[in-house]
């Protein structure tokens, strides 16, 4: 029998909602409900309550305290300052795509933001659907979207006979992001993808990476290429002097969104 059967007023339930908050910061609805054992219309009645006197701001399927409003704001502002590294790199990427050029584009944002950028008469391979939906709209580009399963998280396409095509085709540039640059390779997030862009780099004459400097940082699962595999690194910042060395080793061009290159 639910506790609702023996009303508590709303006021009590408030009360026990924000105590709750106050120690976990964000509550989901089926947290409310369980929390109160009422139902989900009798949560949802609540959480407008909150939202309306101010104690708390809707989230995603719950609520949070106000406080928690202006981390999403910082979290925001930090994205949109991502987003402008992603758009420096890419523009300082544009000068080295010649018209005429075959190039494979790979799954990342920063590429996306070059795949926006480009305006030039090209032959464009990619397993992106996102930079698919960009180059679809350029008359000058003539677009080859590999099929396959679509992986949601990544938005990519992925099957092993859209995979073999790339044995049929040399390209002259493959841009590609990073989801880690580590001190053996570039690593991504996953394996598939991760399996793409080894071919596609194997099968190209230039191979330029495309990676914000958090990516000296940071770790990921899965290798698609060794360093012997690269050209050029596209960055907004000098890499640490251990990936700085390694990448002088294997002659790897550096360039910064200064216009410096190392």
């Amino acid at each position: 029998m639910r506790r609702e059967e023996f009303p508590i007023y709303q006021e009590e339930r408030l009360l026990k909602i924000l105590d709750h908050l106050k120690t976990r910061t964000q509550l989901s609805n089926a947290d409310i409900c369980g929390l109160l054992d009422i139902s989900r219309d009798t949560a949802r009645r609540d959480i407008i309550k909150l939202v309306e006197e101010g104690a708390a701001i809707r989230t995603h399927g719950g609520i949070a305290l106000p406080f928690f409003k202006e981390e999403i704001k910082a979290y925001k502002d930090r994205a949109n300052a991502a987003s402008g590294q992603k758009l420096r790199i890419a523009q300082t990427a544009l000068p080295y795509i010649s018209e005429g050029d075959v190039c494979f584009m790979d799954v990342s944002t920063t590429v996306r933001e070059l795949c926006s950028q480009v305006e030039k008469q090209l032959t464009v391979y990619t397993h992106s659907l996102d930079n698919a939906a960009v180059l679809a709209g350029k008359s000058g580009i003539d677009l080859h979207l590999l099929g396959g399963k679509f992986h949601h998280d990544n938005r990519f396409f992925y099957d092993e006979a859209g995979v073999l095509q790339l044995n049929d085709i040399y390209f002259d540039k493959a841009f590609l992001g990073a989801a880690a640059i580590m001190q053996d390779g570039i690593y991504f997030a996953n394996r598939e993808d991760a399996l793409v862009k080894k071919l596609a780099t194997g099968r190209s004459g230039k191979v330029y990476v495309l990676a914000d400097t958090k990516k000296f940082s940071l770790t990921a699962a899965f290798k698609g290429i060794d360093f012997s595999g690269m050209d050029v690194l596209i960055t907004d910042g000098d890499p640490p002097e251990h990936l700085r060395s390694v990448l002088r080793e294997n002659g790897i061009e550096i360039i910064l969104t200064g216009g410096e290159g190392q």
